[in-house]
């Protein structure tokens, strides 16, 4: 599968670089370097990484008894009808495996046959009354509270031993699960992905390639509604920092560490601090101030594109 990913980025940049000459008069192509070649590679890899985790697709109809889903939290009790045999508001199954042992069918006055899905925690039978009918689930359904042990594994095998370069710098300690100092845009390889929480059900290891500090981030899965937590959010398979070739190493390890320095330029910052929630710009003697805004009172201000103050 690398090999042909590696020959396809070649073919685009040679039929790209190709074209360019055809339409240009320019007699030959462009020489296509090492450098070309490891780029577009890169990129296409990512977008098959991207692709892949987006693409699961594992609907009810195809699951098979002894399909395996992890509990993230207890608050899964809510999901199962009361029985007589156990009090499920007693159930503590946060952490947990239920293994799927099949559904059965309730018919409605409308004729609809809604589904009731089966689990087993070793113990007992769960019923869990979806409302749904089995033309009702698709790849893209999620049953509240359940992580399924066969996509995070898909997810392990695509991301586990890989270096990549991180894009957040909000790390959690793998002991306690609190947050930890961490920065961006550094090397990391990835060392696990397990189940995540109830919110983000991916849970992804690594360790930082410069000093071998472990942690970990909360990723989301295959789904598109926590863009700002997806694949292409959290990591790049790129060194990032030679997308900004003008930005010296003082700047940068600001930037990695998340902090910001008299005269940094406002892209500086941004790569820094992220996006301000607000800007305002007023004006006074010796031009236009930019005032941006951010969470808990802090703000940058800068006068012609560079940071003049901060707080």
């Amino acid at each position: 599968m690398g090999k042909l990913l590696h020959l396809r980025a070649v073919a685009a940049l040679a039929l790209s670089l190709l074209m360019a000459s055809c339409f240009t008069g320019i007699e030959g192509s462009k020489k296509i370097t090492e450098k070309d070649v490891q780029k577009a590679y890169s990129k296409t890899v990512t977008s098959s990484l991207t692709d892949s985790i987006q693409a699961y697709s594992d609907s009810l109809p195809a699951w098979k008894a002894g399909k395996t889903f992890t509990v993230a939290d207890d608050q899964v009790r809510l999901i199962f009808s009361p029985s007589d045999k156990y009090d499920v508001s007693k159930l503590a199954l946060g952490g947990k495996r239920l293994t799927y042992t099949g559904y059965s069918a309730t018919t409605l006055l409308d004729n609809r046959r809604i589904l009731n899905i089966n689990f087993s925690d070793g113990r007992h039978t769960l019923v869990y009354p979806s409302g749904k009918t089995l033309a009702d689930f698709t790849s893209k359904t999620t049953i509240p509270f359940l992580i399924d042990d066969d996509f995070v594994a898909s997810v392990d095998r695509l991301m586990r031993n890989r270096i990549m370069y991180i894009r957040t710098s909000i790390w959690y300690d793998l002991a306690t699960e609190g947050m930890v100092a961490g920065r961006k845009f550094i090397a990391v390889r990835i060392d696990s992905v397990s189940p995540g929480n109830k919110v983000l059900p991916l849970k992804v290891a690594f360790t930082a390639v410069d000093n071998g500090k472990s942690a970990f981030v909360w990723m989301s899965g295959g789904d598109t509604h926590i863009r700002n937590r997806n694949f292409d959010s959290m990591f790049s398979l790129d060194d990032i920092h030679k997308s900004y070739p003008n930005i010296g190493p003082e700047a940068w390890d600001c930037i990695v560490n998340g902090r910001v320095a008299l005269d940094m330029t406002k892209e500086e910052c941004q790569l820094a601090k992220g996006a301000p929630k607000s800007i305002n710009r007023v004006p006074d003697q010796t031009g236009v101030r930019e005032y941006w805004y951010y969470d808990g009172g802090s703000y940058l201000y800068f006068t012609d594109g560079v940071l003049k103050g901060f707080r």
